[in-house]
């Protein structure tokens, strides 16, 4: 049975909307690297040492991260010594083995939103100016009132010109309300919003934030601020924190995952503009370097283009299309 037949047989037909999506979406990343990990396979027969120190380059520039890639490439070893490879066409199934290993690492993945049992569901969005923090809560806004819940936003970015202008041309274009007022001040706009929330009966509050990183202790004291005003009108919320990042920009964006850490406590990460990188590998470097599990994923310009984050999905975008040609 081929690479791609197994993949098949992982999902039913009602996911192939969704598999399509992850293919296309991973397109350019997958076109890279596969192709780049067939080539090896031809030119390298048999495994070697050159054959790990070539794919290991491989990995690298799909932006897996370097401490990432020696673990791997040291389990790879591992693998073909205990189970005699020899040929370096067996170690595809290995290779996809492994990834798997490495995002999950014996935790309970959770990539679904943690909604409150009681109340609205309040979800704070933090990351630096120009990751696409704004269009990413307009996403999941138009993906939550399709499902049927009454979604309330929050222009809590009070920083970046612009910003709250944009909220709310997203909450015209897709029916949601936006609470909004002519003030700096963030806290004093979420304020108003969460009364508002409870006493409208919304089940969900989505609250932008400013994407200020460039003075940690600044940014560090407005989301304590922000935080405790959640707290003190919703209790137990946020209910999560996402943290948003560009997949273009590679390795900066886990220097941003790293230090937004620090600063708040982040549930769960949103990775945009996927479709529009070759290195989508930055999916596994963020989990294994920041242990932050990925909740949704960009993989292209439409609304309903951001995608709720499956592993299996993943790799299956990433290996599956171009191991059907």
């Amino acid at each position: 049975m081929g690479l791609f037949d197994k993949f098949k047989q992982i999902f039913d037909k009602k996911n192939k909307k969704e598999l399509d999506d992850y293919e296309q979406g991973l397109h350019k990343t997958s076109k890279e690297f596969v192709n780049k990990i067939n080539l090896l396979s031809s030119k390298y027969k048999k495994v070697s040492p050159e054959y790990f120190d070539e794919l290991e380059e491989i990995f690298i520039m799909a932006d897996i991260g370097v401490e990432t890639v020696m673990k791997f490439i040291d389990k790879l070893k591992k693998r073909v010594k205990t189970e005699n490879i020899v040929d370096s066409k067996d170690l595809m199934d290995i290779i996809i083995d492994e990834m798997f290993i490495i995002y999950v690492n014996n935790d309970i993945i959770v990539n679904k939103i943690n909604y409150s049992e009681e109340g609205p569901t309040v979800i704070l969005f933090v990351g630096v100016n120009g990751v696409g923090k704004t269009t990413s809560i307009g996403k999941i806004a138009h993906r939550l009132k399709n499902q049927g819940k009454k979604v309330l936003l929050v222009a809590g970015d009070t920083f970046r010109a612009g910003a709250v202008e944009q909220i709310i041309e997203w909450g015209n274009k897709i029916g949601c309300d936006v609470v909004s007022k002519d003030t700096q001040d963030a806290s004093s706009v979420i304020f108003d919003a969460l009364n508002k929330a409870k006493t409208e009966n919304y089940d969900v509050v989505l609250i932008d934030t400013a994407g200020r990183l460039q003075n940690k202790i600044n940014l560090m004291n407005e989301l304590d601020k922000i935080n405790k005003v959640i707290g003190k009108i919703i209790p137990k919320a946020p209910h999560e924190t996402l943290l948003v990042i560009d997949a273009t920009t590679g390795q900066n964006g886990i220097s941003q995952a790293k230090s937004f850490k620090e600063i708040t406590d982040i549930t769960g990460i949103i990775l945009t503009k996927l479709d529009g990188t070759a290195k989508g590998g930055i999916v596994l470097a963020i989990k294994e370097n920041v242990g932050i599990p990925v909740k949704f994923i960009g993989l292209g310009e439409k609304e309903d283009d951001l995608k709720v984050f499956d592993i299996e999905k993943y790799i299956y975008g990433l290996f599956g299309g171009e191991n059907e040609k």
